[in-house]
């Protein structure tokens, strides 16, 4: 069928809650948020947790819903901190917008416009240790009554190798040691959950019907998959799949927009191990490699295989993993990806045949 006719608007933002109590699964953050937001006594706060999960339409919710419209953009400022995360931006944009005070609590328009401005910093855990410092230094002088910063950070699965979901003890880990304790210890920290494959196809449904799409049962598993509980990942998938195969969209639509190595590519590679044969493995690496496929999406395919896999001992598992995650640190440090990717084959193959991880060349 020939692409639809699309609105330039994205999807992220047309379907993007609008009220903390529509945010999809946090419903213990939402449960703590909209009582704080009754009594616009808002604490400083971290929200942490894995991408596209909720954590900036929360901070815009919440913005949103105390000032509205009219004073929002005189009283919140949002900073990408990926972008603009050094000193200098806590010393001039920062610092200044919460100097200016505001007037005391007057509910305009419904809204109750709390005396106090806010600032959003996105992706924080990317500032460096002075800007935080700078800003943990700002809480101690007169500025404090004046702003509340709502931060955000991301956990990626990288972060925590291979741990999905995050677990809440791994989660706190990374929290620690990618902000500094002074700031964070003056935060209220908020975890949010990967969103679960339910609550992720009742939303993509939700879009469907709104948007007149046909999607079947397999496609809407193959896009909960390559997701990966990254609910905006999602919608992004979906938007471009239809304004390139229009309102009927199948499974390998969604993989082909998604940038997903096809699994019919990592089964050849794992059949290759298998049969213990190098030369087959190496071929197998080669076309992979001149295909252009990120090695690095391909660990991570390799690795659900091992996992899912049943007739692969506890022990093999263990191999594969640990080589799996020493080849994924080496390409994050700027290896060769064609080394390590036969590196990993060969272990692979080690692990599968029963061999020892040290070959013995003695004669």
């Amino acid at each position: 069928m020939a692409p639809m006719l699309q609105s330039s608007q994205q999807w992220v933002e047309k379907y993007r809650p609008r009220q903390v109590k529509d945010v999809a699964h946090q419903d213990e953050v939402v449960r703590v948020l909209t009582n704080t937001l009754e009594t616009t006594n808002c604490p400083h706060m971290l929200f942490y947790g894995p991408p596209g999960i909720g954590k900036t339409t929360t901070a815009l919710a919440i913005a949103h819903q105390l000032y509205g419209p009219e004073l929002y953009k005189s009283r919140v400022l949002e900073l990408n901190a990926s972008d603009d995360r050094g000193i200098n931006v806590v010393r001039t944009k920062i610092k200044d917008f919460a100097a200016i005070a505001v007037g005391s609590a007057q509910c305009q328009g419904g809204y109750p416009c709390p005396p106090y401005k806010i600032i959003i910093l996105d992706e924080a855990d990317s500032m460096t240790e002075d800007a935080q410092a700078k800003c943990s230094e700002t809480y101690n002088g007169n500025l404090l009554q004046n702003y509340k910063i709502l931060f955000y950070m991301q956990l990626h699965q990288q972060t925590c190798m291979y741990d999905v979901p995050l677990k809440l003890s791994t989660s706190t880990s990374c929290l620690s040691c990618r902000i500094i304790e002074p700031l964070a210890s003056r935060c209220a920290k908020f975890r949010f959950k990967p969103i679960t494959e339910e609550i992720m196809s009742s939303r993509i449904l939700h879009i469907c019907k709104e948007e007149g799409l046909n999607l079947d049962a397999e496609a809407l598993s193959t896009l909960s998959y390559i997701s990966q509980g990254d609910l905006r990942r999602a919608i992004t998938y979906l938007q471009g799949a239809t304004r390139l195969f229009g309102s009927s969209i199948s499974s390998k639509d969604l993989i082909s927009v998604s940038g997903v190595i096809p699994q019919d590519v990592v089964e050849s590679l794992f059949t290759a191990c298998r049969s213990g044969d190098f030369d087959l493995a190496n071929k197998e690496v080669n076309k992979i490699i001149a295909e252009g496929y990120p090695v690095s999406l391909l660990l991570s395919q390799i690795f659900d295989v091992v996992v899912e896999a049943e007739d692969i001992s506890d022990e093999q598992k263990a191999r594969i993993c640990k080589r799996l995650a020493e080849a994924d640190k080496c390409l994050v440090d700027g290896a060769d990806e064609y080394l390590q990717l036969l590196n990993v084959a060969s272990h692979v193959m080690l692990a599968l045949c029963n061999m020892p991880e040290e070959l013995n060349y003695e004669s």
